[in-house]
């Protein structure tokens, strides 16, 4: 996946937008390309806003993009909050 330069932005995306192409992922696991999934979508936006977007959410481990090019949802908050019981974290404060 290419990253997407921080200077390269025009426009960043807000929260709400973030969160209507999750759940649209979320909803459509595996069905679209990028480009399909950006025009399907119930909302319209600037495809560099979706691509920003898109890339957000493939560097934080949300999504994944098969070798046809379809992007698929594979972030579970269950199985997040497992690893997280399990994971051995110490906050040391001052």
């Amino acid at each position: 996946m290419e990253l997407i330069k921080e200077k390269d932005i025009l426009r960043y995306p807000r929260l709400d937008t973030v969160l209507m192409v999750e759940e649209f992922i979320q909803k459509h696991d595996g069905e679209y390309k990028r480009k399909e999934l950006w025009q399907k979508l119930p909302k319209k936006m600037m495809y560099q806003t979706f691509q920003v977007i898109i890339a957000y959410l493939f560097e934080s481990n949300k999504i994944s993009i098969d070798v046809e090019g379809k992007i698929g949802w594979i972030y579970y908050t269950e199985r997040a909050k497992t690893r997280e019981a399990m994971a051995r974290l110490v906050w040391k404060g001052r």
